[in-house]
């Protein structure tokens, strides 16, 4: 195994861990505790203003 064979599979070994790593840790951050109430309030965006648009002078809705 010449040198360049070698730092290629060592770096593609590394590559996989990182990105395996950073996969696990999207997933647990997706899964936190807590995080439903956001995600509930983030996914009703679309429907807070049925039946008008919001104007400028309008306050805004208050967070949970």
């Amino acid at each position: 195994m010449d040198y360049h064979a070698l730092w290629q599979q060592i770096s593609d070994n590394w590559l996989l861990i990182w990105m395996g790593t950073f996969f696990i840790a999207v997933i647990i951050w997706a899964f936190r505790p807590g995080s439903r109430a956001i995600d509930a309030d983030i996914a009703n965006i679309p429907f807070r203003h049925e039946d008008k648009p919001v104007t400028p002078d309008q306050p805004k809705e208050p967070q949970p």
